[in-house]
């Protein structure tokens, strides 16, 4: 998959296109099933498939100090749509000035002069330009003039629930991990970096990895989990009883992410980890002596043992 930083670094010879335009966090199901069908497109027009995002995300240029939370880093991302078969991704900067930018001069620039597009496929509520002016019907009647075709992608729904980034993110943050994997179709990730803490957990039996995440990521609610590290240039992930919290038993007033990585005893210091989460196994708890917090740790390690298998 080629992948540009702006739309104007397209390749001159570019030749037409099927394109699909989102934010993308997540590349849930239902990005899943929009992107998918852009592909299958492009390919059965015999042409490439394009798949433009933005970078940051548009509502923190637009309402500065709203960013949401991010379900998947620009990194994992990219992976995710290359694993769909995409031809290209276009990373266009999301600027205070191209947020100004018309709807219609929008979709001649990207889609016309530098993608070439021959069809677009955006979802039922796909919104573009100067104060998302534009609409499906706007984008529409656009293609009538400019010689491309539009599909709409359905939204994409199970047992009545729409999956969106807006409602996984709500699950993320109920710390309901299972819902959200259901809707991302593969476990909700939180990556970072291994830092030094306390070393309480070293001193308990149970040591633990920091994790230094980015501030905008889609931490899940205080608790106990079982998850899987994944570590770089490890192909097998380890089983991990994960702790999201101030750790109120010993008054603490940061909040953490500290994984404590299953049958394993090398440094994780200084790595870049990453965590699925898979289920969550209790809320936080404050204990009033260390003998029952070593008893719930023991309890939740083996609960994750049965969890993951």
């Amino acid at each position: 998959m080629q992948r540009w930083r702006g739309y104007d670094a397209a390749p001159g010879g570019w030749g037409r296109s099927v394109v699909t335009i989102g934010v993308f966090d997540g590349v849930h199901k239902g990005h899943q099933a929009t992107i998918g069908h852009a592909v299958a497109r492009a390919r059965e027009l015999g042409v490439r498939s394009v798949v433009v995002t933005f970078d940051p995300h548009p509502a923190e240029v637009v309402r500065p100090g709203s960013h949401p939370a991010v379900l998947t880093e620009p990194a994992r991302k990219a992976e995710l749509i290359e694993a769909l078969g995409v031809d290209a991704l276009c990373v266009v900067p999301f600027t205070p000035e191209f947020s100004r930018l018309p709807a219609e001069a929008f979709v001649h620039d990207i889609l016309v002069e530098h993608l070439h597009a021959t069809l677009v496929v955006v979802g039922d509520n796909f919104r573009f330009g100067h104060r998302a002016a534009g609409d499906v019907a706007l984008l529409e009647r656009l293609g009538r003039a400019f010689g491309f075709a539009v599909e709409g992608a359905p939204l994409v729904a199970e047992a009545g629930t729409v999956f969106s980034s807006t409602y996984i993110r709500a699950c993320v943050a109920a710390g309901d991990v299972a819902a959200a994997a259901a809707a991302l179709g593969r476990p909700h990730r939180v990556e970072g970096v291994v830092v030094r803490g306390d070393q309480r957990g070293r001193e308990l039996g149970y040591p633990t990895a920091n994790l230094l995440t980015h501030r905008y990521t889609a931490v899940p609610a205080d608790g106990v989990y079982a998850a899987r590290l994944i570590r770089r240039g490890h192909p097998e992930p380890i089983a991990a009883a994960v702790s999201v919290g101030t750790n109120p038993t010993f008054s603490g007033r940061e909040r953490r992410v500290e994984a404590y990585a299953l049958d394993f005893s090398g440094d994780l210091y200084g790595e870049r980890l990453a965590l699925d989460f898979v289920a969550h196994l209790r809320e936080q708890r404050k204990y009033d002596a260390i003998e029952p917090l070593l008893a719930q740790i023991a309890e939740d390690v083996e609960r994750t043992r049965r969890v993951l298998g």
